[in-house]
């Protein structure tokens, strides 16, 4: 029987003081993963961390450095590109900043492997309200804003805008990778209203999300913005569109 092969895939962009750690912590972890981080031309160096690291990791440790802050929608499209073309089965994602704990990588994927899902979305809001350190303030705008998803798309998905996800390689197959419009965390949003437009099994796993230590935040008001009116447009355009697999 061939071993599966499965990828997390780890945007960066200056995560110098994260991304040993993270590498590390994904690689020890029981469940065998391979690493592919997405640089878009880190200024702190991130990605020379990454080379150093690949002597360790042989095999193991993959990297596409990017010229330039091209964004976290195309960091993963890309990503997701390479793991089609490098015969990946189960493709996940994942923050640098151990705002998602590495070890809920095992059950994102058992929820694939062993429940049948073919997403698996890890969840601060399946049960509750999940969330570590952060302002009350950006809590409610988080969970309202995946209120506001749910009601506009019919998507019965608690988290709409989680990062933390484990793929199948037949949804990224299916969904037209270069058609996805939205760039920041409509991103998310739409790759996961297009895995449940297509039909795929969806299951969501509570986790406890935990706010950053290291480095900044790169969240900004323009990116909900983009969210807020995409998800509009990609309703009415789905109304356009036929998800055949």
């Amino acid at each position: 029987m061939t071993e599966t092969k499965n990828l997390v895939i780890i945007p960066t962009y200056n995560e110098k003081e994260n991304i040993e750690a993270i590498i590390k912590a994904v690689l020890s972890q029981p469940t065998a993963f391979d690493v592919l981080i997405v640089d878009d031309g880190s200024p702190d160096g991130t990605a020379t961390i990454v080379k150093k690291l690949q002597e360790t990791f042989p095999g193991k440790l993959h990297l596409i450095e990017r010229n330039g802050k091209l964004g976290l929608g195309t960091a993963y499209i890309t990503g997701f590109q390479w793991a089609l073309k490098n015969g990946y089965e189960y493709i996940c994602e994942m923050d640098a900043d151990f705002s998602h704990d590495p070890n809920d990588l095992n059950r994102l994927y058992e929820a694939c492997v062993k429940e049948g899902a073919q997403l698996a979305i890890g969840s601060r809001y399946k049960s509750g309200v999940n969330v570590v350190n952060w302002p009350i303030g950006r809590v409610l705008m988080s969970y309202f804003a995946s209120v506001y998803v749910r009601l506009i798309t019919g998507m019965n998905i608690m988290d709409t805008t989680a990062g933390f996800k484990c793929y199948h390689r037949k949804v990224l197959e299916t969904i037209k990778l270069d058609k996805i419009k939205l760039k920041g965390y409509g991103f998310q949003i739409e790759m996961k209203f297009s895995t449940w437009k297509y039909g795929f099994k969806i299951v969501e796993v509570p986790i406890i999300f935990t706010e950053r230590k290291q480095g900044a935040s790169k969240m900004s008001g323009g990116i909900f913005s983009e969210a807020f009116w995409g998800v509009i447009k990609m309703k009415i355009s789905s109304f356009f569109k036929k998800y055949e697999v």
